[in-house]
């Protein structure tokens, strides 16, 4: 919706849409093994324990299994669904709360990697009891998924360490040179911020498109753009590992409208509340706090749990 001194992922900037269009988004990442982030196949998970009273909603035909059989990408994304060092293992902060999750409803997870179009095909067969993988909510997609909330979408501005950028609204941007991948809901919401400010008599953004994301982070580097917009969790994840970045703002997958990372399975199955009540569980444990801190992505956590909240809208 994965090398230079610093071992570099190419990844197609067209896939960066995770906020709501494909999650199966992919920036480049560098990897120089001194953030403290763990990207080895021993991920030593946050765990929760079995909750009776949230187990015993899940439905029977699911709970006779013994496993949570979910599905994610896999792809080259950290930190949400990635290869750890050995390039078997899937790891990332989907796969780590799926894990909780599993947990307090006393089920083996059964963890499923496959491509994004399958995944869909799959939880709607009832192949796969959910899917986590960065999966927005829209109005759309729950025609034919129920979901459980237990992220913000979020996209972030990445400026170079040394720049005194602020970015809160569309004057920000004014005159600045941007880095945005092509056709993703981010190009979206800064070609309207841009209208904005040139109906205002403002300057224009000057947007500068390349093949893969890891040449916008060099062109971030060498100065040949002012900052780069993409979702947050990948540039959360490099400002971790390059140490030579930061992140100067942040705005909605959805730009005015509120966007939700959440659970995803198939509509009616009876599966979604007990999704909900386990993320709930672990929200109050502080696990999921944790699980957030250990990934960077602190400022994505939501205070509860929601079934099938207000989705982007229909396109």
């Amino acid at each position: 919706m994965r090398k230079l001194l610093y071992p570099i992922l190419l990844l197609s900037a067209v896939a960066l849409t995770a906020c709501g269009t494909t999650e199966a988004a992919a920036p480049a990442a560098s990897q120089p093994g001194t953030s403290g982030i763990n990207i080895t196949a021993q991920q030593n998970r946050i765990r929760a324990q079995r909750v009776g009273a949230v187990a015993d909603l899940v439905p029977k035909a699911v709970r006779d299994t013994g496993k949570l059989t979910v599905g994610t990408t896999g792809n080259s994304t950290p930190p949400l669904t990635f290869r750890a060092d050995d390039d078997k293992t899937v790891i990332g902060v989907e796969i780590d709360i799926a894990q909780l999750v599993a947990d307090v409803l006393g089920l083996e997870l059964d963890l499923r990697a496959t491509s994004w179009e399958n995944l869909f095909l799959s939880v709607d067969t009832g192949q796969y009891a959910a899917g986590f993988s960065n999966i927005t909510v829209t109005e759309e997609r729950k025609d034919k998924y129920d979901f459980a909330t237990y992220r913000k979408d979020t996209i972030a501005f990445e400026v170079k360490k040394n720049r005194d950028v602020t970015v809160k609204e569309p004057k920000d941007i004014a005159g600045l040179k941007v880095g945005v991948g092509s056709g993703t809901n981010q190009e979206q919401i800064l070609v309207r911020w841009d209208e904005q400010n040139k109906a205002a008599g403002l300057k224009p953004v000057e947007f500068q498109y390349f093949q893969n994301t890891s040449d916008y982070y060099l062109a971030l580097q060498s100065g040949r753009i002012d900052a780069y917009a993409g979702p947050n969790p990948t540039a959360a994840y490099h400002v971790a590992v390059d140490g030579q970045t930061k992140i100067v703002g942040t705005v909605s997958g959805g730009g005015q409208i509120p966007a939700d990372i959440a659970a995803m399975t198939k509509k009616g199955n009876g599966l979604a509340e007990p999704l909900r009540q386990a993320i709930q569980s672990v929200l109050a444990s502080g696990q999921y706090a944790e699980v957030l801190k250990r990934w960077n992505l602190g400022n994505e956590a939501v205070e509860a749990s929601q079934i099938n909240p207000p989705g982007l809208p229909r396109k």
